[in-house]
């Protein structure tokens, strides 16, 4: 078969040109793999009532058609992003995508709801890699000094695939059933395929002196241990029981397993002394914290404007997507910011501004009605979007190449974990402050003391995220730039 015209060897300097990826089109296909894994877990929420119908089966049951899509990507995503580190991250981010797709269409297809489940399953796992893999790219994608701008979009896309997951959802059943919701990912997955294939840079192949092993071991401990943390913070539904207990237990266990078999092997998945740089400690330890927080508003808000407030669905609908809504909105310029002053300083900036919005929000009475809860929430959605485009940027700039994968599977773990203690903790708290074990019975008075209650926690984990940026030597005056470059060496 003859090679077209502009695959032929020609001049050096105009073959070079025109094989270099477009810049905008490669930061335009990180985006919407970024989006499409967002869309995935916030599409499949509003089908549930509608899945219960349609396999006549409990609410318990369907739950595991979310559950298997974000268990996969938080025991999956610091594995796929070593190996995309060893094989070649754009490689694996195609397979992740035709996956991703592949198991869309499964979905869309089930005849059955166990079908469904695992597919989500392997959906789940394509998400794991896009999500790793975006960020991860970004280096290679950008110039160092857009770093921040372009973390800033992919935390847009992140957050616009959450806000727009439930209405989107809501049309597409309504119009043609739930398996459309499915099935809408296969157009967006092929385009999503084709820009990435297209434009992405070819990464060199290592050297063969180079080429280090996988660490299926230290997989599978990891995929456990993750497993079973998750499992302890979901069953139950908030009650902590036996159950919870012993799976804490074995989390706690599988995670010093865990330890044990990284510092025997000679190509561990993550290699502990990267855990002694205070930048990457830092950041991860606050992601997790911030989004506990960020949870707290998800789990706890419903309640409160439907309880406190006496809001009907349709209306808490529209005031809880103003958060998502503010972070699609200021993700862009927060990565502008974090370009122009630097993503130490503006870290801080975020989280002041999460700890304020958390403040507010805990002292805020009930009288002030909708406007008092939206404008803290404004504050926290906003200093969100700071704080991840600048914390991202922080870490993933000063990485070495061929260890940004499994940083990037690791940044967005953090994240993970957090959500999933949120839900758990922070319900728990809003529970035990109301003074009831039904909060969906507590009188308005208990509910608005429960909120009270849970954020002025929520503020004061984020005071502790501060403490841990300044503590961490986070901000410019205090960096040295030995410090600035550990990771690189990691």
């Amino acid at each position: 078969m003859l090679q077209p015209t502009f695959f032929r060897p020609r001049d050096a300097a105009v073959q070079n040109t025109e094989r270099m990826p477009s810049t905008r089109w490669a930061l335009a296909s990180l985006s919407l793999a970024t989006l499409l894994s967002a869309l995935g877990t916030s599409i499949a929420n509003v089908s549930l009532p509608t899945l219960t119908h349609a396999f006549s089966a409990s609410f318990q049951a369907v739950q595991w058609v979310v559950l298997a899509y974000l268990l996969s990507i938080t025991t999956l995503i610091v594995s796929v992003g070593r190996l995309g580190d060893l094989v070649g991250r754009r490689r694996l981010l195609l397979a992740g995508i035709f996956l991703f797709t592949a198991a869309s269409a499964l979905c869309g297809f089930a005849p059955a709801l166990g079908w469904l489940i695992a597919a989500r399953a392997v959906q789940g796992l394509g998400a794991a890699i896009m999500m790793a893999l975006a960020m991860a790219m970004v280096g290679e994608a950008v110039p160092r000094e857009k770093t921040g701008s372009a973390m800033g979009l992919l935390g847009t896309m992140s957050a616009a695939g959450t806000a727009l997951g439930p209405s989107l959802g809501g049309v597409l059943i309504a119009a043609a059933g739930w398996r459309a919701i499915f099935l809408i990912n296969i157009p967006l997955g092929a385009l999503v395929f084709l820009l990435a294939y297209r434009h992405l840079r070819v990464e060199r192949p290592q050297a063969p002196g180079a080429q280090v092993g996988f660490d299926a071991a230290g997989t599978v401990l990891l995929a456990l241990t993750l497993g079973a943390y998750a499992f302890a913070m979901t069953v139950g539904r908030g009650d902590f029981g036996a159950v919870n207990g012993m799976l804490l237990v074995a989390a706690a266990g599988g995670l010093a397993l865990f330890v044990r078999a990284e510092t025997k092997t000679t190509a561990p998945l993550m290699r502990l002394e990267m855990f002694r740089d205070p930048l990457l400690s830092a950041s991860l330890a606050m992601s997790a914290l911030v989004s506990t927080v960020l949870m707290a508003t998800l789990v706890v808000g419903p309640f409160y404007l439907s309880r406190a407030l006496g809001l009907n669905a349709a209306v808490v609908g529209m005031v809880m997507s103003a958060g998502p809504l503010v972070a699609t909105f200021t993700g862009v310029p927060a990565g502008r910011l974090v370009d122009r002053f630097g993503a130490q300083f503006t870290t801080i900036i975020g989280l002041i501004g999460i700890a304020a919005g958390s403040s507010i929000l805990s002292a805020m009475p009930v009288k002030s009605g909708i406007p008092g809860y939206i404008s803290p929430l404004v504050i926290i959605a906003a200093g969100y979007a700071l704080f991840q485009a600048a914390n991202n940027t922080a870490v993933m700039a000063n990485v070495r190449p061929d260890r940004r994968g499994v940083i990037s599977g690791l940044l967005n773990l953090s994240r993970n974990l957090g959500l999933i203690t949120g839900a758990s903790v922070m319900g728990a708290v809003f529970a035990f402050a109301s003074g009831t074990h039904d909060i969906t019975t507590a009188n308005p008075a208990a509910v608005a003391t429960g909120m009270s209650v849970t954020f002025a926690l929520a503020a004061g984990l984020i005071v502790g995220a501060l403490a841990i940026a300044v503590g961490s030597r986070m901000l410019p005056v205090y960096l040295s730039k030995k410090e600035l470059t550990t990771l690189g060496r990691s």
